[in-house]
């Protein structure tokens, strides 16, 4: 790695704006507890908040401010949030999980059109922000077996796979 760069290790913690934290509770609570994440309820400068938490990542979901606007994928910000699952069967298995839960989800299948391997479920959560959960894919796998070649900026992948 060039001497100006600072590997990130990982994404700690997100945090989603909610309009209400009782149904966006509920949702979090059957979405992340089926993705085996943990719960913590403690206050933040008096605000409640919810932190779920993983090894991997925390999401925490707090009040939006008052005369907020409707989520839009399109405006400037988040547009979606993806959670990766080790397998297109993990795939199947928590959206299945989800109907049982009487949540809506996509029917899994194959998205050729980001990848060949690209399998994945989408909803949303109440206030319509778009989740995804997808299966590791082998391009991702191929990134991190070989990092230490990807010593270029942009494109670096695919001068591995040209």
């Amino acid at each position: 790695m060039p001497d100006d760069r600072i590997e990130v290790i990982g994404v700690d913690h997100i945090y989603l704006t909610v309009s209400d934290m009782g149904r966006a509770e509920r949702f979090y609570d059957a979405v992340l507890g089926l993705l085996d994440f943990r719960k913590s309820d403690r206050e933040i400068a008096g605000a409640p908040h919810r932190h779920y938490f993983n090894r991997i990542v925390q999401i925490t979901i707090r009040p939006a401010r008052p005369g907020h606007h409707a989520f839009d994928a399109y405006s400037p910000g988040l547009h979606h949030l993806c959670l990766t699952v080790a397998t297109p069967a993990d795939v199947d298995r928590f959206a299945a999980a989800m109907r049982t839960k009487g949540l809506a989800t996509s029917a899994p299948a194959l998205h050729r059109e980001y990848a060949d391997d690209y399998y994945a479920t989408f909803f949303e959560d109440p206030d319509g922000l778009r989740h995804e959960v997808m299966a590791r894919r082998a391009g991702r796998d191929l990134i991190v077996r070989r990092w230490e070649e990807l010593t270029e900026f942009l494109n670096p992948v695919q001068k591995l796979t040209s």
